[in-house]
């Protein structure tokens, strides 16, 4: 993979974006979290937060420690010989969630199918037959976006999202997919449900998934679903 070229780009009086790829990559977070490692050094007592993205990472500092202008310039000394995280990857935990794949809780799976080009059978498998890389957190709470599917996977958000997404929702869009942490609208494909607690006020750590972390769907049937505690409630039929 070549350097990146990063560009940055202002974001309010308190912030800058490091914009330091392009296109999305599994490759991009070794890159990002060695960034991050820097930053947490270099700027101290004064960062305020680090948001990272597929290709970006975001620095917030505190305007009444740092200028705009200072930040900047402490980004530029960090970027100007930044090298990629010596594990090649950016660490974090793995997980497997327990999903359910069925057509009841996963009501896009028979359109996925059929503009794949494969069966129902063979889209469980080609979802479920690799792991994914968390890239960001977003969207809603616990929310984790994560990548990059099987190119035959591949298909568009809906042209209408629902209004009523139930939680633990196990969905893909383009290249993307993910777990709904709570009951919101969303607009994914559906495939099936995860019995996994994505999102939970009351851990110390809010959010099951973190950027970095590596995640497999494993298929389970209805009774090990309901016996884990799943909903199995149609998506559907849902008030």
């Amino acid at each position: 993979m070549s350097r990146p070229l990063p560009r940055l780009e202002p974001a309010g009086l308190d912030g800058w974006i490091v914009r330091l790829f392009n296109d999305i990559d599994e490759a991009n977070l070794s890159w990002l979290a060695a960034l991050a490692d820097r930053c947490r050094t270099a700027f101290g007592d004064a960062l305020v937060d680090m948001v990272p993205s597929y290709t970006t990472l975001l620095i917030t500092f505190d305007p009444l420690l740092l200028s705009p202008a200072e930040a900047r310039d402490r980004l530029m000394v960090l970027l100007d010989d930044l090298e990629p995280d010596a594990s090649g990857v950016a660490g974090g935990q793995v997980y497997e969630l327990p999903t359910w794949y069925d057509p009841s809780v996963g009501p896009d799976l028979k359109r996925v199918a059929e503009q794949t080009g494969l069966t129902i059978d063979e889209v469980i498998a080609v979802h479920s037959g690799k792991s994914y890389r968390v890239f960001a957190l977003g969207f809603a709470p616990g929310f984790a976006f994560m990548g990059l599917t099987d190119p035959g996977l591949d298909c568009p958000r809906l042209d209408t999202p629902r209004q009523r997404v139930p939680v633990g929702s196990v969905a893909i869009a383009a290249r993307q997919t993910a777990a709904y942490p709570a009951e919101t609208p969303g607009g994914w494909n559906l495939l099936g449900r995860t019995c996994a607690r994505l999102f939970d006020r009351h851990r110390e750590d809010l959010s099951l998934l973190k950027v970095g972390d590596e995640v497999r769907f494993v298929p389970v049937s209805r009774e090990e679903f309901e016996r884990q505690g799943g909903d199995t409630t149609p998506t559907e039929d849902r008030p």
